[in-house]
């Protein structure tokens, strides 16, 4: 449980690399930051209020104060390992899921605002549907199955990434000039550590070394290799060819469907299960980007869609034979499926209208985006005062042909005194 959770925290920073990979290079440090930051202050009022509120003995709804500051949170068991280090894994997970927001918003979100917002959402949002969950809350005492956070992470997630991207607004090219990766290989970079961080956060949710970790290890290696699979197979047969980022974004969709059912899935139905999960993520892609919708890294599609995906076919392919219990459609339970099904519904709505609220709070006393003037520059100047790439000594390199290009003095008086 140590390794696993070194192993989850990990993933964070590797989030940030698959999504810094995939913005302009002038906002690559931003995005990179939008990661790295959730480290700081979501591990601090996970341990101050946020595991309290997701893991002490409560309501239905939300935990109580009793565990805040740690208060009672020692070396005592909890389950098959210390208290303590229960919490300590918990809340990477809380760090992973706050992160996974940004990338909807990358290239015009406020550093400052987005801080708040994740502040406010790993309280108001994460921590209470964790409880529901996995704390003893209304969902697991439905019955809900969801063994490492197909609900509770990535639906959860991807739903208020939705409304943040529509209540922030499209980045002002959007739809109307190219936005290409900068720089393929970090994605794939982080794509390969989310995956190794991923066998912490699949396993290591089994709580022990035991058989049952053994089962999440294997499913997390099967799913994602058939959604890549899968989705090359799509990719040459509609255009001939297979692109870096889609092979990124199908493992990845392969490892966010498995997480809900890894621990009650055999091998074989994680083969299917990682399959048919990068389907309807594929397609999904390729709609959104003809909508108005400027989800900028498309957590919607591949955290959102595959998240509720493996959650539902987890209702389908639990198979007590593997799982020690839980049962599916497959095993004769049909009831399970319409739990699964009322569980995601009821996470995106709540996550959703929740997020809509903090972000109307939020926008009463601060400024959530940046100044269109100032977006062509890039929030790596801008926001940090650094960039991501110099050219020559803090140089700042902007063609005439770009929009930025008449106002960058005003954009250079916003940086700190940056050179052109």
């Amino acid at each position: 449980m140590l390794v696993s959770t070194a192993l989850v925290l990990l993933m964070t920073p590797a989030l940030g690399f698959f999504y810094g990979g995939m913005v302009r290079s002038k906002n690559a440090l931003n995005t990179l930051m939008m990661s790295f930051a959730s480290l700081g202050p979501i591990a601090v009022v996970w341990a101050l209020i946020g595991y309290s509120l997701a893991f002490s003995p409560g309501s239905a709804f939300v935990g109580s104060l009793s565990y805040a500051g740690l208060r009672g949170v020692g070396m005592e068991a909890q389950g098959t390992i210390p208290h303590v280090l229960f919490m300590a894994y918990q809340g990477t997970f809380a760090i992973i899921t706050a992160a996974l927001i940004s990338g909807a918003v990358v290239e015009r979100l406020r550093f400052s605002a987005y801080l708040a917002f994740i502040v406010a959402w790993v309280l108001l949002v994460y921590a209470p549907v964790a409880h529901w969950v996995w704390g003893g809350g209304f969902l697991s005492t439905a019955g809900a199955l969801d063994f490492a956070g197909g609900a509770v992470v990535h639906v959860n997630a991807a739903a208020a990434a939705l409304v943040a991207a529509r209540f922030v607004g499209a980045r002002k090219d959007y739809g109307r000039r190219a936005m290409l990766p900068h720089n393929v290989p970090f994605t794939l970079l982080g794509t390969g550590l989310l995956w190794f961080g991923w066998f912490g956060f699949n396993a290591g949710s089994a709580l022990a070394a035991n058989n049952v970790a053994v089962l999440a290890f294997v499913n997390t290696l099967l799913a994602p290799a058939a959604a890549l699979a899968t989705w090359m197979v799509i990719d040459l047969t509609r255009e001939g060819r297979v692109t870096a980022v889609g092979a990124a974004t199908a493992i990845v969709v392969g490892l966010v469907a498995v997480t809900p059912a890894a621990g009650y899935i055999g091998p074989a139905a994680a083969l299917a299960l990682g399959a048919l999960g990068a389907v309807p993520s594929y397609f999904a892609l390729i709609y959104r980007t003809r909508t108005t919708l400027d989800d900028s890294l498309d957590v919607v599609a591949a955290h959102g869609l595959g998240g509720a995906t493996g959650a539902v076919l987890t209702g389908v392919f639990a198979d007590p034979a593997w799982s020690g219990g839980a049962a599916g459609l497959v095993a004769g339970h049909a009831e399970q499926l319409v739990t699964q099904a009322a569980s995601v519904a009821v996470v995106a709505l709540y996550s959703g209208a929740a997020t809509f609220v903090i972000l109307k709070l939020l926008a009463l006393v601060m400024p959530l985006r940046i100044r269109g003037r100032v977006e062509g520059v890039g929030l790596d100047v801008t926001e940090h005062g650094e960039e991501a790439y110099t050219a020559g000594d803090g140089a700042i390199l902007i063609s005439p042909g770009d929009s930025a290009f008449e106002r960058l003095p005003d954009a250079l008086a916003a940086s700190d005194g940056g050179r052109a």
